[in-house]
């Protein structure tokens, strides 16, 4: 301890020096740790909103205008429908299942209490597909949905609004003015990465939905997509192409005709972007880093200033029975401490900064701890590696040479 409490007293009869040799190290630990930081943000919000879609997903939608060739212009593309989800269902072998969905909105009444919300119309099956799942009660079953059953399930936001603190199951709620029995509540997911509500709609049997809840002008047995759920991550490139080639043969589509609908992998393209954001944070991390590279080139500096300085100190050192080892630790642990110090600042100015930061962007910073280990004990590596050479050069001084030192 008594190696650490002079290489103190040594950096304090010099603090602005000090200092100044601990800024790059402050500010190399500092943006290492923001940049980590907001990169973890991001990759955390991808991850969260691959949560919250669901796992291993594919989603398949209508073409959008003028995108299907000459079927577009003729009018003569297929909607989707009820019964191509269950073509995919039952022909994919790498599908796990399939949820076809509708959905709307529409105002909501409970006795004096209404709310407009979200309305969802769907199967059994979108429960795991979507991650959902119900806290009181139960899900409608497939029977409902045979019989298009007036029943729903409804989230926790529309509870909330529409009943309180009240149980809501087997009450009755009107939507679009039809009564329908609530079966159940869904458990709440709160606010996904980008302040969405994930709990303000009503889950309705798609038939439901389809012949009483529809738009006026649609086709009753259209579906706005289906959710395809591949068995594993690595099935989902197959999922895909099997899904393609069952409804280009089911809409008799041409060889060479584009598609009327898009498939799209949300599951790889949202982890395809959480992995470049987490690229990116190592990538700025690193780029920030070389800040501590140059922090270390001062501290060797400042440090080779002071062997000079305190030439005639080592000389005395020398003379009363210090060896070469003694004098070579004590520059060494100086450096080691300038470094350790810098860190240290560095840490708190990369955590507030990360915290600033997040009351501005999208998603929050997260510091990780691996990221301020590895700021420590590269700010302390670089201590050691660039204090080095100035320890060498002090403890290999001829003690008469250095006492004749003015």
């Amino acid at each position: 301890m008594e190696i650490f409490r002079t290489a103190l007293r040594s950096l304090l009869s010099n603090r602005v020096r000090s200092i100044l040799t601990m800024l790059g190290i402050i500010i190399g630990v500092g943006a290492v740790i923001t940049m980590v930081a907001i990169g973890n943000g991001a990759s955390n919000q991808m991850q969260g909103l691959i949560e919250g879609f669901g796992a291993n997903l594919i989603i398949v939608v209508p073409a959008p205008p003028n995108t299907t060739g000459a079927r577009s212009a003729a009018g003569s593309g297929a909607n989707l429908t009820l019964a191509d989800s269950d073509a995919v269902a039952s022909e994919g072998f790498a599908v796990l299942r399939t949820a076809p969905e509708v959905s709307s909105t529409a105002q909501v009444v409970y006795r004096n209490n209404n709310w407009n919300t979200s309305i969802t119309g769907g199967t059994p099956d979108i429960l795991p597909v979507r991650t959902w799942e119900v806290a009181k009660g139960a899900c409608f079953s497939i029977a409902d949905v045979r019989s298009g059953a007036k029943v729903c399930v409804i989230g926790h936001t529309v509870a909330k609004e529409l009943f309180g603190y009240t149980n809501p199951v087997n009450s009755t709620i009107r939507i679009r003015n039809i009564p329908f029995r609530v079966v159940g509540v869904m458990k709440s997911k709160g606010a996904n990465s980008f302040g969405q509500d994930q709990d303000d709609f009503i889950l309705v049997p798609i038939t439901t939905a389809q012949r009483r809840l529809s738009r006026f002008g649609t086709r009753v047995d259209t579906v706005n997509r289906i959710n395809v759920q591949a068995k594993t991550r690595e099935l989902l490139d197959t999922a895909t192409s099997e899904t393609k080639a069952i409804l280009r043969q089911r809409h008799r589509i041409a060889k060479g005709v584009g598609d009327d609908f898009e498939v799209r992998d949300l599951t790889q393209n949202l982890e395809s972007a959480a992995n470049m954001a987490k690229t990116m944070s190592l990538l700025l991390g690193a780029i920030a880093s070389i800040s501590l590279v140059v922090g270390g080139i001062g501290i060797m500096n400042i440090m080779l200033v002071s062997v000079s300085e305190r030439t005639r100190e080592i000389g005395i050192r020398m003379a009363i029975g210090a060896r070469p080892s003694n004098v070579r630790m004590q520059f060494l642990t100086e450096a080691v401490v300038l470094s350790l110090l810098g860190g240290a600042v560095g840490i708190m100015m990369g955590w507030g900064i990360s915290g600033v930061a997040s009351a501005f962007l999208p998603f929050g910073a997260m510091v990780s701890m691996d990221s301020v280990f590895i700021a420590v004990g590269f700010s302390a590596g670089v201590g050691i590696f660039f204090g080095f050479w100035p320890a060498w050069k002090a403890s290999n001084l001829d003690p008469i040479v250095a006492l004749r030192a003015d």
